[in-house]
């Protein structure tokens, strides 16, 4: 018998001597009970995401931040978190995913209150990114964990039924996002933003500790594999640094590269440590399955195209179109909201036909979404946006569930937690590289464009200084017209600002929609995960 059977098998005794109101009829570990006490929690991270895509702008203007600078709102949290998670669930597995989770809630709650604070007291930037690297160690504790629980609660043939309910959770978390925060902005202030993760995290707090049931420690995870952690958060943190910084560096200069070589080589250490190690961090023996090898990079693939569309989308809506907040996320909620719905629909599909076809459909679906926001022009609607931000978000959900399952439930129940930890990390990578490169798309396009333009339209000779102000403001969607200029001029400014910054935009969908064909080629290689049948055959 494997280790995961003689796992899964004992995890069962203990449920059955427990008696049947701890499994099926009592508070304390009652399945129901758990998926929505975990939700709560992961519901902060995910809400977290959406209501900053919307906040940016605000955030923005109010503290004098650069492009970079809002860059770095987003990818400080998502580098953290990167860097974190699968250590941590390391930590939830020997320790336990219970105290794991409801420190992270505290601690996220609290960190999102600082965040708040910093622009409220202080109105330093500075000081908002270095409460998002705090939110970000404390949202690693969250969803690992919370997926570890769900592995640790439900029985193996309910795992994807599961998944479903709770990625709709966590649609519908994205999907308030845009509307909650359009309210706070507008009628309070982009600090509001954070405060409201406060309340939610004392609700899930109070369900944890009245829920949850402590999961056992694994013998698997008694040693902490100090060196493995080490390298494989040194290999992220300058994978993720160097993608972020290499637009402003140059990517051929130096520095980029030596942060790029640095990351495979660093990387190429970590694999070599876990080779050898007795106690490995990240067990290699997990990627002899092809089909969580290729859940991790869809997870990747698909974060890739969504915050990369999340990031842009909000300074196209606010910025060229003019929408205030509220109007901006109720534009992005044909997306999000398919998320609610169809993220339980997926988990049935796949429990009953696999979860190859649904990943390959909705990775089509997403790719042919992001290639029609490609094709928007200036004279474009902000109404163009509808149907292919629904296609975009059913195309989305049966990859967000499918990929999850495939990972999550095809390794050992003693690896959960890593392996949640490997689905998060996965997840906030390929978050942060979309930002990234598709971030670097837009300055390029800028950077080659907005002088042809500027000096075609015999507008006045700029300074270097100058000019480097204007790219600034024009990779956001920002006109850049000083207060007093002659009506005819200030509308010239407008349109190259805003023709320039829509074909930076078109790019980087394009680079998005190829992203997702990738993925759905990705898909071919998926297979009905083993956990799917309770076993861990090959792992």
């Amino acid at each position: 018998m494997s280790s995961a059977s003689t796992s899964a098998a004992s995890t069962s005794a203990a449920r059955a001597a427990e008696g049947p109101g701890s499994w099926s009829g009592g508070r304390r570990g009652n399945p129901a009970l758990t998926l929505l006490t975990v939700a709560l929690g992961v519901m902060m991270v995910a809400l977290d995401g959406t209501i900053v895509a919307v906040a940016n702008p605000a955030i923005q203007s109010h503290l004098h931040a650069s492009l970079a600078d809002i860059q770095w709102v987003t990818n400080a949290y998502l580098l953290a978190l990167a860097v974190s998670l699968i250590a941590i669930g390391k930590v939830g597995d020997r320790f336990g995913h219970k105290k794991v989770f409801t420190t992270g809630v505290v601690g996220f709650a609290l960190s999102s209150a600082a965040v708040g604070l910093s622009g409220t007291l202080a109105g330093s930037i500075g000081l908002v990114i270095a409460f998002r690297v705090a939110q970000g160690i404390f949202g690693a504790m969250l969803q690992p964990s919370a997926l570890a629980l769900l592995r640790e609660t439900f029985p193996v043939e309910q795992l994807n039924k599961a998944i479903g309910v709770w990625g709709a959770v966590i649609g519908a978390s994205t999907a308030a996002g845009p509307i909650v925060g359009g309210l706070l902005v507008q009628h309070i202030s982009w600090e509001a933003c954070f405060y409201v993760n406060v309340p939610v995290g004392v609700t899930a707090l109070i369900m944890a500790l009245l829920v949850l049931r402590e999961t056992p420690s694994s013998p698997a995870a008694q040693s902490f594999d100090v060196p493995g952690i080490l390298l494989l958060s040194g290999s992220l943190f300058l994978l993720i640094w160097g993608l972020i910084k290499g637009s402003s560096y140059g990517w051929g200069s130096g520095k980029t590269l030596a942060f790029l070589i640095g990351a495979v080589v660093v990387g190429a250490l970590f694999v070599l440590r876990e080779q050898r190690a007795s106690q490995p961090l990240l067990p290699l023996r997990l990627f002899r399955s092809p089909a969580l090898s290729a859940g991790t990079v869809l997870v990747v693939l698909l974060m890739f195209a969504l915050f990369g569309a999340m990031f842009f989308m909000t300074f196209y809506l606010e910025n060229v179109h003019g929408l205030d907040p509220v109007a901006t996320g109720v534009r992005l909620l044909p997306m999000t909201g398919m998320l609610i719905i169809g993220a339980p629909i997926s988990g049935l599909v796949i429990t009953k036909i696999g979860p190859r076809l649904p990943i390959m459909t909705g990775m089509l679906l997403g790719a042919i979404a992001l290639f029609g926001l490609s094709k928007l022009t200036l004279a474009s609607s902000a109404n163009d946006t509808v149907v292919w931000f629904l296609l975009l978000g059913l195309g989305l959900s049966p990859v967000m569930v499918g990929a999850t399952d495939v990972i999550v439930g095809n390794a050992p129940v003693e690896l959960a937690g890593v392996a949640g930890g490997l689905q998060s990390t996965a997840m906030q990578v390929g978050g942060t590289l979309g930002t990234a490169v598709l971030g670097a798309v837009m300055s390029a396009k800028v950077s080659s464009l907005l002088p042809v333009r500027w000096a075609g339209a015999h507008l006045p000779v700029l300074s270097a200084s100058q000019l480097a102000g204007l790219k600034s403001a024009v990779v956001v969607g920002v006109a850049p017209v000083p207060a007093g200029t002659p009506p005819v001029i200030a509308r010239l400014v407008t349109e190259i600002s805003h023709a320039v910054f829509m074909a930076g935009m078109n790019a980087s969908f394009l680079v998005a929609s190829i992203v997702a064909l990738v993925g759905a080629a990705i898909a071919l290689f998926v297979r009905s995960g083993s956990g799917a049948t309770g076993g861990h055959a090959g792992i």
